[in-house]
């Protein structure tokens, strides 16, 4: 399949939930051009595999026996919880297995379990991976996009460096064979003198190396709000953008203050750059840290915004620093 069609087939139809929590506000709906409505129905009955891997068509009375988490319950009748803050959800809970070394890199561990208990080892493919992972500090500096490798018994491991001492915040964005798409979160904790720093100024432009990415458009609460972002290298503009993950750019954005995730893909395009172009709907206002992942020169880099939500629109300031990656 070529890069074009392959682009194609992850950006058509962009959708996603990224409701209020903690009293901020209710989930709204999908993220797109022409956002269509998306079914939220909880996942019906059925039974497992012969094999005793998970799937699932569990019923939801055995979903609610698995796991338990203090930000929200795990019954499949959750749908309007935004994605990254529960470590449980319909049955499946994020389970971090191996203590985190400050600033060096550790063999990290985790599994999915099912309804059942047991670890999860059958995955849908999307954008190239089973499963994604993302870690970023909790005052939203540090920001880490993974990609862990599975054993056959559903134990995901991958070496991770967590610079700085304090207290981050795993995801890991999935979709089980046969079921929708989740996102769990769960704390970690790097040992040592935790000084958080305040949130980034709000940013109109990143620098990466010898990049630029600027970006334009307004993020406006219970709107579809378009945001296009522009690669530049050395004021030149970027018209080679590498696929990465069979797309030009994968941007997240997370809630400051809950961490609420979002993840979008930007709109079908045959172009390379240096635009690209996402469609996000936020719930509330309040402010976002925005990040970009794109390839360029066989590197991938990542580029950081903080963006204000408000009624009428988004204010901007000077460009942030770069972190993570």
């Amino acid at each position: 399949m070529n890069t074009a069609a392959k682009l194609g087939s992850y950006v058509l139809g962009l959708a996603v939930v990224f409701g209020g929590a903690l009293g901020v506000g209710r989930a709204v709906g999908p993220v797109g051009q022409e956002p269509p409505k998306e079914s939220h129905a909880a996942m019906a009955e059925g039974q497992e595999h012969g094999d005793g891997q998970d799937t699932p068509e569990q019923t939801s009375d055995k979903a609610g026996k698995t796991g338990s988490t203090s930000e929200t319950s795990n019954t499949s009748e959750i749908s309007d919880t935004p994605g990254g803050l529960q470590v449980s959800q319909n049955g499946y809970t994020l389970n971090p297995l191996t203590p985190i070394e400050t600033g060096k890199t550790t063999d990290f561990r985790f599994t999915v379990t099912g309804p059942s208990g047991r670890p999860v080892t059958d995955y849908q493919v999307e954008h190239d991976k089973k499963l994604h992972f993302i870690v970023v500090s909790r005052d939203l500096t540090t920001f880490l996009h993974v990609h862990p490798e599975m054993t056959p018994d559903g134990i995901w491991s991958v070496g991770l460096t967590l610079p700085e001492a304090g207290a981050y915040r795993a995801f890991a964005d999935f979709a089980p064979t046969g079921g929708e798409k989740l996102t769990l979160g769960a704390d970690l904790q790097a040992a040592g003198d935790y000084r958080p720093k305040p949130l980034p100024e709000a940013s109109r432009a990143s620098k990466v190396g010898d990049y630029t990415v600027s970006l334009d458009g307004e993020l406006v609460p219970g709107q579809a709000s378009k945001l296009t972002l522009t690669v530049s290298k050395d004021g030149e503009p970027v018209t080679d953008l590498q696929p990465y993950l069979g797309a030009f750019g994968h941007l997240v954005a997370l809630r400051a203050g809950d961490l609420a995730y979002l993840h979008v893909h930007p709109e079908q395009s045959d172009k390379a750059g240096p635009q690209i172009t996402f469609y996000a709907e936020v719930p509330s206002v309040g402010d976002y840290r925005l990040f970009l992942d794109f390839k360029h020169g066989d590197e991938v880099r990542t580029a950081d915004f903080t963006v204000r939500a408000a009624q009428g629109g988004a204010t901007t300031a000077e460009p942030s620093a770069p972190h993570g990656h």
